[in-house]
């Protein structure tokens, strides 16, 4: 008897084995995983390969026209010797952020790390070191989690199903695609990331928009077919701590644990990427550049204020999302000075005042005109940003309010029939965000 209820067992096991890769990916154990993730609210971006020698950002193959043949030449001038992770880390570490995301392979499939499923990595160029392995290292010694960007399109491969692209198109490739073959590819190479690089905090996937019709995406449909699932399942399997996103600018699917903005606070869309509805259940991120590009353009000057980006954090916090602020560095591995000043001094304000930013949630409102509203547990943090606006608001019953940064008297006016409560401007606002502390009942 004991023997057929152990057969019985092992069948059951085996049939539960087969429907579970038949069904959805569920986040069993999201909420923990994504625990650290909810209070970083700061990220480093960081985009670079081969790309950057030529100095025109990391779509250059495509925007160019540039064919597969010609372009991997840039395999034996790609040489970032100036390239120093512990450098990179003390950079983000010192800007106050909590995380990198690193781009491991870009749209031009060049894997920045000792990849055994392609010779169009980084160990066969001059400089023949594994990046990935020097950062991860460093990232582990200084408690800073590493997300991996991750391209799920490819220029370079012909495998890829380049016909129903929509990118890519003049890379030189005529023969038939192996749809089977590119997916088991990319598992091969997560497996890699996943196992020989120690804990890995998240992979974050970009490309699924190739295989859509236009921009104007509101569902899932697509040319082929991504095998989320599968692959999902994967990278859980492999590291349960491990968390995914993927920057496909629609709702979360199921086996995500946080949904992506491109280069907007999510909600507001005034860039044209992000118009999808903003999920209530999971952590969010807003990705935006420190100039406008992602990765190396020698001709991009237009870096943003200091204060500019100080007010994009702060708003982003109240919306509870977290920022990932790229840098793009350039061919010889060092990120610019214009933007390492700007991230010291970004981490010089958080010094003060990042307990306004970490571990907090959106507060009463959303972000306004002038300004936005983090909370954490029963303190309220009122963030002033354009005090050319009137600062109203409905609050619940709260014990006191005080100005954190200001030391003038905090005083207001409350409306007794709709609630809601007017702050007094000072003359002399904080230059970059005037700070009101609530504590609520």
């Amino acid at each position: 008897m004991k023997k057929i209820l152990l057969a019985l067992t092992v069948l059951c096991a085996l049939c539960a084995n087969l429907s579970a890769q038949q069904r959805p990916v569920t986040n069993i154990g999201a909420v923990n995983r994504t625990e650290w993730f909810k209070d970083a609210r700061f990220g480093l971006f960081v985009h670079f390969g081969p790309y950057a020698v030529l100095g025109a950002g990391e779509w250059v193959m495509n925007t160019r026209g540039i064919s597969g043949h010609d372009y991997m030449r840039l395999q034996d001038l790609f040489n970032p010797q100036a390239f120093d992770a512990k450098e990179w880390v003390r950079i983000a570490k010192n800007a106050g952020m909590k995380y990198i995301t690193f781009t491991s392979r870009h749209h031009d499939g060049f894997s920045n790390w000792d990849t055994k499923q392609s010779d169009w990595n980084i160990m066969n160029t001059p400089y023949g070191k594994d990046l990935i392995k020097q950062l991860a290292d460093e990232c582990h010694k200084e408690d800073i989690k590493l997300i991996l960007y991750y391209s799920t399109l490819d220029w370079m491969r012909p495998d890829y199903q380049w016909e129903t692209g929509r990118t890519g198109k003049k890379s030189g490739r005529t023969g038939k695609s192996d749809w089977n073959s590119y997916i088991n590819f990319m598992k091969a190479q997560l497996t890699e990331l996943l196992t020989n690089y120690g804990p890995i905090a998240g992979i974050w996937f970009d490309g699924h928009w190739d295989q859509t019709d236009d921009d104007n995406r509101t569902t899932l449909d697509t040319h082929a077919d991504w095998h989320y699932n599968e692959i999902y399942s994967l990278i859980h399997r492999l590291q349960p701590q491990c968390l995914v996103a993927n920057n496909h600018h629609l709702p979360p699917i199921n086996g995500e644990d946080y949904q992506i903005f491109e280069r907007d606070v999510p909600g507001e869309n005034q860039n044209g990427y992000s118009g999808q509805e903003v999920s209530q259940q999971m952590p969010l991120e807003t990705c935006q550049t420190i100039n406008g590009s992602w990765g190396f353009n020698i001709t991009d000057d237009n870096f943003k204020p200091v204060k500019e980006l100080l007010h994009l954090l702060i708003r982003t916090a109240g919306t509870s999302a977290n920022l990932l602020l790229n840098v793009g560095p350039m061919p010889n591995g060092k990120i610019q000075p214009e933007a390492t000043e700007r991230l010291a001094s970004m981490g010089d304000w958080l010094k003060q005042y990042g307990y306004t930013i970490y571990g907090t949630q959106r507060g009463v409102v959303l972000p306004q005109p002038w300004g936005a509203t983090t909370q954490k547990d029963k303190t309220l943090y009122i963030h002033v940003l354009d005090a050319s606006k009137p600062v109203s608001l409905v609050l619940p019953k709260f014990k006191s309010a005080k100005w954190v940064n200001l030391q003038d008297k905090l005083t207001w006016k409350k409306d007794k029939k709709s609630g809601a409560v007017t702050f007094d401007m000072p003359a002399k606002l904080d230059d970059i965000d005037s700070i009101i502390e609530v504590t609520l009942r």
